[in-house]
């Protein structure tokens, strides 16, 4: 496995909205390198090595091999990545799956529309948020205090 350095890491398995999604990001945010991730196991593996970490991951709720809940609590419970911020990409409407994201610590859940413009500018709010507005800090979070 081949890891590099990625501002944006897209954890999606369905190949239309992953393509969707990094044909927008190309498009209109020129020079934003993005990693398209294809289940929870291979995120799981490859966000704690990617230096520096992303300032962003899009994550699906319904993923091969590990879950996308299951990458959300693993990444806010590990302090290497705990800061990273998480939203979840998702077409699930289900109330269960909003609580559960939020009770491990998402910072955005928001659906994906099934009209192509509206998905477009979804994601490039999503991004314009998320890139250049959000401020976080340098280093990893550590038990809910910053560490020196």
């Amino acid at each position: 496995m081949q890891v590099r350095s990625a501002e944006i890491v897209l954890v999606e398995d369905d190949p239309y909205d992953a393509e969707l999604t990094l044909r927008v990001i190309k498009r209109h945010w020129q020079g934003c390198s993005a990693e398209w991730v294809r289940d929870g196991q291979e995120a799981l593996e490859i966000l704690p090595l990617l230096k520096p970490p992303p300032k962003l991951v899009l994550l699906d709720l319904n993923l091969p091999k590990v879950g996308g809940l299951e990458v959300l609590r693993a990444l806010k419970g590990n302090p290497q990545t705990r800061a990273i911020p998480v939203v979840m990409l998702t077409s699930s409407q289900e109330e269960r799956d909003l609580a559960e994201s939020y009770r491990w610590g998402t910072n955005s859940y928001i659906l994906k529309p099934t009209p192509f413009e509206e998905f477009v500018q979804i994601v490039q709010e999503v991004l314009s948020y998320w890139l250049l507005l959000n401020i976080r800090p340098i280093v990893p979070l550590s038990g809910g205090h910053q560490e020196a």
